[in-house]
């Protein structure tokens, strides 16, 4: 009896940890990343019933939803905005936008957040106090005190909110004509990061009881004695979450794993972009959640040395709190999917598998191919394959297997495509070039696939088609400019340029054929001209200059 009654508890014991390991992550909170000074994205992801469905119970509302554009300042000064006045009218059109917002998605269940850029004040507020030169400086007694009343008078206005997102990395003004920022010394941990979030987490975390999500991005995200200077300093709250990237700089392939995921005292937040900048914005299969879930294969040095690489393996230390999904933008501009499909599957499967830890991803990714798209067994398979071949062509076609932090990685950023530059050392360069042809042989299969896969839902189907074709021009492109850069370097036969320039042509005649047949699915096409925030060089200046030679 004794023996059945251990038994008994021992399996008791299990299943209850069993359980509580297969609890949701708290925080499953996705943002539309709109373009600053852009139309705003028309994106299924905004509405708070298509969140819930996926297994979202939170949104981020981005940089131009946030109350701190919002509120009237009356309770500190009228005066900062007056009655009558155009700054005013602007202010109370985005407070009536946002509580609209913001009401709707608490109704349908989901939390509600805003991502907003410190120290952000009214025009007016800080020409009247004279502060243009301390606004920024949070151990300024005067910013300390404006700060304080701002956050304060966020969630007085906006009950609906149960938290804000801080950002100090940057500060976009695009969409806020009447408001400035700055933020002083923002790399320094004593004299801004701390001081800082010693304010907010009081105001926000203490007093209000509401939440707090702190960004490290481009502040202490990739400095493990900064971070755990940092989080050692600040008292750890129920209400405070930190939030990190889960790469190091921005949402490259082949930079590294974050350093800092799994270290210091407070609860983590986990960032990944689903549409990625760098990687097409979903215009042609870019499937991540597999990689960020399980790790990319650019990661495996992190496992051989027994450190952190992937989500599974930081869930299981018990600081991870959340996953961050952008379902839709991040950087500038273009390319413009048609459909959503892709960046849909990433978004789905990281909810999914924040909502259920402890399964796999393989078999979540399942769930969404059979269930959603209602393949048959056999066309799942297929559907996963061109899933995890994008991984691996990605890798390859736009940074290096072999050598992931040796190619510049902003030579292609959103619909702007500079000339590839390749490293000094000739035998890299070689291996680097050879494994954009791997690339390309990759985007085969997977439009071979693509065809091969029979769609319940007709219109998906032609989605895949030829967002799939529209992958293996883009990767026939990037592959032609390696070779021409390689030829430009000295390291390959000048008798090539002509056979790689027509490549290219072919390429872009193929894509530009495409959009004209499949105006309804083919997504806008990069741009051949323009640039912005990369190398100098325009790839199609580039390749102009070497016709003539």
């Amino acid at each position: 009896m004794k023996k059945n009654t251990a038994v008994f508890l021992s399996f008791l014991l299990f299943a209850t940890f069993a359980l509580a390991q297969s609890k949701p992550l708290p925080y499953i909170m996705d943002m539309v990343h709109n373009n600053p000074g852009d139309a705003l994205y028309v994106s299924k992801f905004n509405d708070p019933d298509v969140l819930k469905s996926m297994g979202y119970n939170s949104k981020s509302y981005f940089l131009f939803d946030s109350p701190m554009l919002a509120i009237n300042w009356d309770g500190l000064d009228p005066n900062i905005l007056p009655n009558g006045s155009a700054d005013r009218a602007w202010v109370e059109k985005k407070a009536h936008r946002l509580d609209s917002l913001y009401t709707n998605c608490k109704k349908h269940g989901i939390d509600v957040y805003a991502m907003s850029d410190l120290v952000l004040f009214p025009k007016r507020l800080i020409e009247k106090y004279g502060i243009e030169k301390t606004f920024g400086n949070p151990l300024d007694t005067l910013t300390e005190r404006l700060l304080r009343f701002q956050i304060h008078q966020m969630f007085v206005q906006f009950p609906q909110m149960d938290g804000i997102v801080v950002r100090i990395g940057e500060t976009y003004l695009e969409d806020a004509p009447y408001h400035k920022g700055n933020i002083q010394d923002k790399y320094n941990a004593d004299k801004c990061i701390i001081p800082l979030m010693n304010i907010l987490r009081d105001e926000i975390c203490v007093k209000l009881n509401k939440k707090l999500i702190f960004r490290t991005w481009w502040v202490f995200d990739t400095d493990i004695k900064k971070y755990e200077y940092i989080t050692n300093t600040i008292e750890p709250h129920k209400n405070l979450v930190i939030s990190i990237k889960h790469c190091e700089d921005d949402f490259h392939r082949g930079d590294a794993f974050s350093k800092v995921l799994g270290l210091g005292r407070h609860q983590q937040l986990v960032e990944v972009q689903c549409a990625r900048e760098y990687e097409g914005k979903g215009a042609f299969p870019n499937y991540v959640a597999h990689g960020v879930i399980d790790g990319f294969e650019e990661h495996q040095y992190r496992k051989d040395a027994g450190k952190i690489w992937n989500m599974k393996e930081l869930y299981a230390t018990g600081k991870m709190v959340g996953m961050w999904t952008w379902s839709r933008g991040g950087g500038w501009e273009g390319p413009y999917p048609k459909s959503e499909l892709w960046c849909e599957l990433n978004a789905w499967v990281m909810a999914q598998w924040a909502n259920h830890p402890t399964e796999s991803e393989e078999s979540i990714f399942n769930r969404y191919a059979r269930n959603v798209l209602k393949l048959s067994k056999n066309d799942a398979a297929k559907f996963r394959k061109i899933a995890l071949l994008s991984e691996k062509a990605t890798l390859r076609g736009m940074r290096s297997a072999a050598y992931p932090s040796d190619v510049f990685a902003m030579w292609v950023r959103d619909e702007y495509i500079t000339f590839p530059a390749l490293p000094k050392d000739a035998k890299k360069a070689t291996i680097i070039v050879a494994e954009k042809v791997e690339a390309e042989k990759m985007w085969d299969e997977i439009v071979d696939l693509s065809k091969q896969i029979k769609f319940k839902d007709k219109t998906t189907g032609r989605v895949v088609l030829v967002t799939c074709e529209y992958g293996r021009q883009m990767f026939r492109i990037f592959n032609a400019l390696f070779q021409l850069s390689s030829i430009d370097a000295g390291y390959s036969s000048a008798e090539n340029i002509t056979k790689y320039i027509g490549h290219y042509d072919e390429a872009w005649k193929t894509l530009e054929t495409l959009k004209i047949q499949y105006p309804n699915e083919c997504p806008s096409l990069f741009s051949k001209t323009t640039i912005r925030r990369t190398w100098p060089t325009v790839a199609d200046d580039k390749v102009n200059q070497m016709r003539k030679k």
